[in-house]
C-alpha cells in the first residue's frame, strides 16, 4: 500500500498535470502528447492491482471492530472504484484526432458537453482527495504498525520532494490545461470558446 499510494500514486498524478506538454515539446504546434495518459492510466492501474492486492492481505475475519487505519483504507478503495467508473463513464473524445466515421468531430471532450464538464470536476476533486486521504492512511497505519524508523526517514523525504517539486513546476507555468494540450489554443475549436476550468492551470486563447 506505501508503495502503491505513496509513492506511485503521486507520481502519476505530478505526471498528469504538469507533462501534458512535454519539455522541448513545440506546443501548440505539436498536439496531443500521449506520454501524460499512458503513465496515468497505466500507472493507476498497477495502484489499483496493488490495493486489490493489500486487500487481499488485511481482509478482516469479522468486520465488528475495524479499527481506523482500516476504515480510511476501505475509504480510500471506495474512492478508486469511483475514480474507475468515472474514468469509464467520462464520455467520448471526439476532434480532429478522434472523427467519427461520417467526418463529424463532435465528442464529449472535444465539445465540452455537461457530461464532461462534470467528470473533470468530480474526478479530479476526487482525485485530490483521494491522494490526501491515502497518505493519512499511510501515517496512521505506520503508527499502528510501529513502523521503523528508516521508513518514516523515506517517506518524509520522498512527499518533501514531491511536495517540492509539485510547487516548483506550477511556478514554471507546467499545468497546461488538458483541452489546449490535445487541441491547441485556436478558438476554432468549442472547448475554447467555453469558460476553462482552470484548476490552476496555463490557458491561452489564440484568435
Amino acid at each position: 500500500m506505501v508503495l502503491g499510494w505513496g509513492i506511485m500514486a503521486p507520481s502519476v498524478v505530478l505526471i498528469a498535470r504538469f507533462f501534458k506538454v512535454m519539455p522541448g515539446q513545440n506546443w501548440p504546434v505539436q498536439l496531443d502528447n500521449k506520454v501524460w495518459w499512458r503513465s496515468h492510466w497505466m500507472g493507476q492501474s498497477v495502484v489499483f492491482a496493488l490495493t486489490l492486492i493489500g486487500l487481499a492481505l488485511v481482509w478482516p475475519p469479522s468486520w465488528a471492530g475495524l479499527s481506523l487505519h482500516m476504515i480510511m483504507g476501505y475509504c480510500v478503495l471506495i474512492g478508486l472504484l469511483v475514480q474507475t467508473v468515472l474514468g469509464i463513464a467520462r464520455g467520448s473524445k471526439g476532434g480532429p484526432s478522434e472523427a467519427a466515421a461520417d467526418g463529424s468531430l463532435r465528442g464529449d471532450h472535444y465539445d465540452m458537453t455537461s457530461r464532461r464538464l462534470i467528470f473533470e470536476l468530480v474526478h479530479k476533486t476526487v482525485g485530490y482527495c483521494l491522494l490526501t486521504l491515502a497518505v493519512a492512511t499511510i501515517v496512521v497505519g505506520m503508527w499502528d504498525a510501529n513502523a521503523p524508523r528508516w521508513m518514516w526517514l523515506v517517506l518524509v523525504i520522498w512527499w518533501m520532494f514531491y511536495v517540492c517539486a509539485f510547487a516548483m513546476l506550477q511556478r514554471a507555468g507546467m499545468a497546461v490545461d488538458t483541452y489546449q494540450a490535445i487541441w491547441g489554443t485556436d478558438i476554432v475549436h468549442p472547448g475554447n470558446q467555453q469558460p476553462m476550468s482552470n484548476w490552476w492551470q496555463r490557458t491561452t486563447r489564440r484568435r
